[in-house]
């Protein structure tokens, strides 16, 4: 990958986000932008176990380099500890071809969740990291919080039990194909958010708690 990174950050009042606009998930907070910058480049290493997935190069340098290209007034949210703002190039005309690498790289986030709930113990190491909460607990999660995410992509569908392979590919799949759906189309509508930014979101919430998992398990 040459050249800079494309970023944008996304500042609160107490904490900075920032994400790679063209790689869904690879999202960082610090107190500043200077710590949101360099936790970012910290976690490159981690985040390319999801292009590695679906065989997309992500041949970043050992000490990345990031283009600011914007930023965004962050909101409660952001303050409360996630993402919560999209970027302004999220409402630009997507193409069927970036749709399909965006559902590609959320479906590796999928896949790099999964595989982090499968290899770890049930109660995990307690700590501040994560409040506390044991592997389950992260899994049904992330389930609630999809669902609190659909409605975005203007979908109207029952969230599956976790356990429920079945029911949990045909959301997967659902989503998926609302975003592809949206390529050629309006970005924003009432109560929507850019397919961009759902996809974003979703991927940074999944990759979050994957990690935290993963660091809890050891």
């Amino acid at each position: 990958m040459a050249g800079a990174i494309p970023v944008y950050l996304e500042i609160g009042e107490k904490r900075v986000f920032a994400s790679a606009i063209e790689w869904p998930g690879w999202t960082r907070s610090g107190k500043d932008e200077t710590a949101a910058l360099e936790n970012l480049a910290a976690y490159a290493p981690r985040y390319a176990a999801v292009p590695k997935v679906t065989r997309v190069n992500f041949a970043v340098a050992a000490k990345p380099s990031f283009k600011v290209v914007e930023r965004v007034t962050g909101n409660a949210t952001t303050d409360f500890g996630a993402p919560g703002m999209p970027a302004s190039s999220d409402t630009r005309p997507l193409s069927r071809e970036e749709a399909e690498r965006i559902c590609a790289l959320l479906g590796a986030s999928w896949k790099v969740f999964d595989a982090a709930v499968a290899k770890a113990p049930a109660e995990l190491r307690k700590g501040p990291r994560g409040g506390g909460r044991d592997r389950d607990k992260i899994a049904d999660h992330v389930t609630d919080a999809e669902s609190a995410y659909v409605p975005k992509l203007g979908l109207r569908v029952k969230p599956p039990t976790r356990k429920d392979a079945a029911a949990v590919r045909a959301w997967r799949n659902a989503i998926s194909d609302a975003i592809k759906a949206s390529a050629g189309g309006p970005q924003t509508g009432e109560k929507r958010w850019p397919p961009r930014y759902v996809a974003r979101r979703m991927a940074w919430h999944l990759l979050d708690h994957a990690w935290e998992i993963e660091d809890r398990s050891a």
